[in-house]
C-alpha cells in the first residue's frame, strides 16, 4: 500500500514524538501549582486524513480509499503504550478494504492502544496542492484539517528526509506545513488546535514488509 497522510497534531513544529518518549508539555493554567503538575501536561492530539493511492490486500484493491484517524499518543509512549484512537471510513470504503486497510494500519502502528474504536462512517474531504492541504470529515462538522506551506528558503517545499514515520519501512519525507486548525469535534474526546505541527508524507509497505518481524 502507497499511501499519503494529511497529518497534524498539537504539538509545535516540528512534533517532537518523533525524536522523543514524550511529547510536547501544554501549558494548564488551571492546574499551575498543584502538586505533581507544575502547569503543564504532556499530550500529542492529532488527525491524519489518509488517502491510498495505489494497494492491494488478499487481492482486494484499496486505490483511492480514504479513511480518518483522530488519536491521543498520551503522555509517555516509551512502553509502546498510546492513549486512544478513532478510524472513520469514508462510506465508499467496501468491508473487504476495511479489514485490508486495518491489518495494514496494524504494522504502520506497531502499538498497544488503551482504546481503539471505529466510529460511524462519515464523508471525507482529501484535496492537497504544493500550497494547501484540506482534509474534512463530514463536511468538517466531524473533523477538519487545514495545511500551509512553509516558506523555505526557495520556493521548494521544507521537506525533512531520513526520519523514520512509526513502522512505516519507507516514506518519501516529512513536507513541513503548519496547521490552521485541526480539530475533531465529536464526542467527550473532542479538541481543536490553531497554528500548531503540520505535515503531509507519502509511505510505503509491501507484501514482506507486513511479514517481516518489528525492528527495537
Amino acid at each position: 500500500m502507497n499511501t499519503t497522510i494529511i497529518e497534524a497534531c498539537s504539538c509545535p513544529m516540528f512534533c517532537q514524538c518523533y525524536f522523543n518518549s514524550k511529547p510536547a508539555g501544554h501549558a494548564m493554567a488551571e492546574m499551575a501549582g498543584h502538586e505533581g503538575h507544575g502547569g503543564a501536561e504532556h499530550y500529542c492530539r492529532a488527525n491524519n486524513a489518509y488517502r491510498v493511492n495505489k494497494g492491494t490486500y488478499g487481492g482486494i484493491k484499496l486505490d483511492g480509499a480514504k479513511y480518518w484517524m483522530s488519536m491521543d499518543l498520551g503522555d509517555d509512549f516509551s512502553d509502546g503504550e498510546f492513549d486512544w484512537a478513532i478510524i472513520t471510513f469514508d462510506p465508499s470504503v467496501t468491508p473487504e478494504q476495511r479489514e485490508g486497510i486495518k491489518a495494514i494500519m496494524g504494522k504502520v502502528y506497531p502499538v498497544k492502544w488503551k482504546s481503539f474504536t471505529q466510529a460511524t462512517d462519515a464523508p471525507i474531504e482529501w484535496t492537497a496542492t504544493r500550497e494547501k492541504a484540506t482534509a474534512k470529515l463530514d463536511g468538517g462538522k466531524a473533523g477538519e484539517v487545514v495545511l500551509n506551506k512553509f516558506q523555505g528558503q526557495t520556493d521548494e517545499p521544507v521537506v525533512i528526509h531520513n526520519l523514520k514515520y512509526f513502522g512505516a519501512p519507507r516514506n518519501e519525507g516529512f513536507v513541513l506545513m503548519p496547521n490552521e486548525v485541526e480539530a475533531y469535534r465529536l464526542g467527550d474526546k473532542a479538541f481543536e488546535y490553531k497554528g500548531t505541527n503540520g505535515f503531509m508524507i507519502t509511505f510505503d509497505i509491501n507484501a514482506k514488509d507486513m511479514t517481516a518481524k518489528p525492528k527495537g
